[in-house]
């Protein structure tokens, strides 16, 4: 009985930059995904995803000639074709396809068979957080699969893949995209103003593939910002003061800036904030990363803001 576990993730340095070969400091939270396989005594596949309340937030079943067979089953064909699903289901097909396709015997096992399969997902998380909701998926799918989930990634979602990256670690990690190939290194981000550092969800989950489809309509040249948000990673990760780090993030914030065209989170939203403010990822939505020597839950909330978590509360 195959069990698959994936660390959620967030990016906290090289937002947008991070595609383009920008050294990136990424966090893989404690909250994450978990996917069980069971066998069935019907040749179907059967999906339930339950959500961190315990909850069946998606499910549906699929005929193995749909996974194995795509071009015959299309959306013409009525209950076996993609126009019965709905965007998750879609997303969810093409992702089983396309691990389908790179290792060919991951399931054609079953086209003929007379058993079939139970798989049940698990969030540890609000599937709204934007913590990785796809890439866990995405992750814990290759390895039942045995596929590189680089590869799965690339041709379904796209990406940098530090998610994917994150997926994988327990720890703090760097990622680059070097020749466009991942590299991943653990480093030791413990910083002794660690109780300092909040993260607190937008109330909007953002779109990264639009995000990441706007800023390649960027032709500018970019290396110059790509060299400094490099530098301001490695300076963070090695950073032991706070003031330090504020200045860092803040500096950060305006080169981002610069190069999306919008104003940082933090002179949109929260001008009046003592401490500084970053946004995570993809900007506009999600997590924003908030520095403070005391609790800003009060002032976040009375904005409307009331998911406000400790860094020890995601970070591993």
């Amino acid at each position: 009985m195959p069990n698959f576990h994936s660390n959620g993730k967030l990016l906290i340095t090289a937002e947008y930059l991070v595609l383009d070969g920008a050294l990136s400091l990424a966090l893989p939270t404690k909250p994450g995904q978990s996917l069980m396989v069971e066998p069935h005594d019907e040749n179907k596949l059967i999906w339930k995803s339950f959500d961190e309340k315990g909850r069946i937030w998606f499910e549906e079943t699929f005929d193995f000639s749909e996974i194995l067979l795509p071009s015959v089953f299309n959306g013409s064909m009525g209950h076996y074709g993609k126009s019965r699903l709905n965007d998750v289901g879609k997303t969810l097909l093409q992702i089983l396809t396309t691990a389908n396709q790179i290792n060919e015997s991951f399931l054609a096992q079953y086209i003929d068979s007379k058993i079939g399969l139970r798989v049940t997902t698990q969030l540890d998380f609000p599937n709204n957080w934007g913590l990785g909701t796809s890439s866990t998926l995405i992750n814990n799918i290759a390895s039942w699969a045995q596929v590189d989930p680089y590869q799965l990634l690339e041709k379904t979602f796209g990406g940098s893949g530090y998610d994917i990256a994150c997926a994988q670690h327990n720890a703090p990690i760097l990622f680059q995209l070097i020749h466009g190939k991942p590299t991943v290194e653990e480093i030791a981000f413990c910083p002794p103003f660690k109780d300092c550092l909040y993260f607190v969800y937008l109330n909007k989950k953002q779109n990264s593939r639009e995000a990441i489809a706007n800023y390649r309509n960027n032709n500018s040249d970019l290396s110059q910002e790509i060299s400094e948000i490099t530098s301001i990673t490695k300076k963070i990760g090695r950073c032991t003061d706070l003031i330090e780090f504020r200045a860092l993030i803040d500096s950060h914030e305006s080169i981002i800036s610069k190069i999306i065209h919008q104003k940082p989170i933090k002179e949109r939203l929260f001008p009046n904030f003592d401490g500084s403010i970053k946004s995570l990822g993809a900007w506009g939505g999600d997590f924003i990363l908030v520095t403070s020597k005391n609790d800003p839950s009060g002032y976040f909330k009375e904005k409307g803001f009331n998911t406000v978590l400790k860094y020890s509360d995601l970070g591993h």
